[in-house]
């Protein structure tokens, strides 16, 4: 059995180095390697065994090198989605499974985000490809404030549930916090930073209204989402320049003790 890791960095190689550690550190030296690297320098792509800038959304990409690395692979090797921002923190196995078909980051701190969560998503190439597996969103659900949502890993959701699959989830394992969403240790196996290549917003800290209109109104109920979401992320870019400021610097401050410190970790595990 080998593993094969698929991962996506975009316009930015700040992740690369972490990453490529923290793999080398906790899963077995044969592992597989492959990446979608736009705006990449490709003078560090060497360490992946497949390598390219691929077009579309991070689910398409996601899908994309599924498919190469199930050319690759044995039916029972195991595929690996991680995102760029994240890496195992222990020893990753193939007993992770644990007799499921699919372990996946489930973030239920994101308004109740029922859905798998590319972060960190462990599978078989048999069972990822009898589903037909898609990252893509599409399928939907309601969250916390009752608003009907879909997000990357959402018809990954509707092809478990369709076809009657428990799946398990790795949940949020922090015992210390220093935001509701980013910087996030799941199962007590891999760290997700969160937000690693894009503004640093998330939809649960954004302080959302809750739904006013009915469901039976879906058009309405629709619009009433984009004004939500319009208005509180308006507030959101609007607070002061300083603690903006304060929150990319704990993000930089973070990622720099990752660079330095393989324990980084143990600041998020160990209780104060």
């Amino acid at each position: 059995m080998r593993f094969h890791v698929i991962t996506v960095h975009w316009l930015s190689d700040q992740w690369l180095g972490p990453q490529l550690r923290q793999i080398s550190e906790f899963m077995p030296s044969d592992t597989v390697l492959y990446a979608s690297l736009n705006g990449v320098d490709r003078t560090l792509w060497a360490p992946f065994h497949y390598a390219d800038e691929l077009p579309g959304n991070h689910g398409q990409k996601l899908n994309a090198l599924a498919s190469i690395a199930s050319e690759n692979a044995d039916p029972d090797d195991l595929l690996i989605f991680m995102d760029g921002d994240a890496f195992p923190i222990a020893p990753i196995t193939e007993d992770i499974l644990n007799g499921m078909p699919l372990v996946a980051v489930r973030r239920d701190e994101n308004l109740g985000d029922p859905q798998p969560h590319p972060c960190f998503c462990v599978t078989t190439v048999d069972f990822w490809n009898r589903i037909g597996g898609d990252w893509r969103q599409g399928y939907t659900w309601v969250n916390h404030l009752g608003y009907r949502t879909s997000d990357v890993g959402g018809n990954l959701l509707g092809q478990l549930r369709e076809h009657n699959v428990a799946w398990q989830p790795l949940l949020r394992s922090n015992k210390v916090n220093l935001h509701p969403i980013w910087f996030g240790i799941y199962g007590d196996v891999v760290y997700h930073h969160g937000a690693g290549f894009r503004e640093r917003l998330a939809r649960a800290t954004l302080q959302l209204r809750r739904a006013r209109v009915p469901q039976w109104i879906p058009l309405a109920r629709r619009m009433d989402k984009r004004l939500a979401i319009q208005a509180a992320t308006e507030r959101r870019r609007e607070h002061p320049p300083e603690t903006l400021a304060a929150e990319l610097a704990l993000s930089d401050e973070i990622l720099n003790d990752i660079r330095k410190n393989p324990n980084f970790y143990e600041r998020f595990t160990r209780e104060a």
